[in-house]
């Protein structure tokens, strides 16, 4: 038995009525997109529907790939195995985005924690105090909990740095695209005052990889 793994990123998946042309909302409910390029994955049922699979990563895995450990809203969130991860050389915004630790953490969700932390996202997690990271998932988890009860009410995300051009005390705020050499890269917001660079022991900022 083989499954096809979705990993959809920030548009989701989409039911349409004619494939031509498909509106649809992202995951926070802001934003109405028009898409018309080609679908990597189309299901057709019994019934006539159909499901449209844009912008998403798949690859095939011979068993189901979900572990309750690594999903931050779960009662079985191993919290100090994400906290390891944390800890490691890499830039914690790539972390953050990794689903092995953490499963349904996206990069609106990356965004708006880190700037809740105060944390710069491409920080070393080994250049940060344990007291740092557990405020910081302490952030990811709340603000994911958060945001599931206000879209199950109805109610749209009301971020405070993703795709801002100030942060809420008025601070400019700095846009790049970053993640691991070879990997997706994605769009990072974060405001230079509110979340100054960590300088490793040689006095060095943490290095920039875009």
């Amino acid at each position: 038995c083989f499954l096809l793994h979705h990993y959809l990123f920030l548009l989701g998946l989409c039911k349409s009525l004619q494939q031509s042309r498909i509106w649809f909302r992202d995951v926070s409910g802001t934003r109405l997109f028009n898409l018309s390029a080609s679908p990597r994955l189309v299901l057709h049922f019994e019934s006539g529907g159909f499901l449209v699979f844009y912008n998403c990563r798949m690859h095939w895995c011979s068993a189901p790939s979900a572990d309750p450990a690594s999903d931050i809203l779960s009662v079985e969130f191993h919290r100090g195995r994400a906290l390891d991860a944390l800890r490691t050389s890499n830039p914690i915004c790539y972390t953050l985005l990794d689903q092995r630790y953490f499963s349904g953490l996206g990069n609106i969700i990356k965004n708006e924690v880190l700037y809740l932390a105060k944390i710069h996202p491409l920080t070393q997690g080994s250049l940060l105090p344990l007291s740092d990271l557990e405020h910081l998932l302490d952030c990811a988890i709340r603000f994911s909990s958060d945001w599931l009860h206000s879209k199950l009410q109805g109610k749209g995300l009301h971020p405070q740095i993703y795709q801002k051009e100030q942060c809420p005390l008025g601070h400019a705020v700095m846009k790049g695209t970053f993640g691991p050499s070879g990997s997706y890269k994605r769009l990072t917001w974060w405001c230079p005052q509110c979340q100054p660079v960590v300088l490793s022991g040689d006095g060095d900022p943490s290095p920039v990889t875009e």
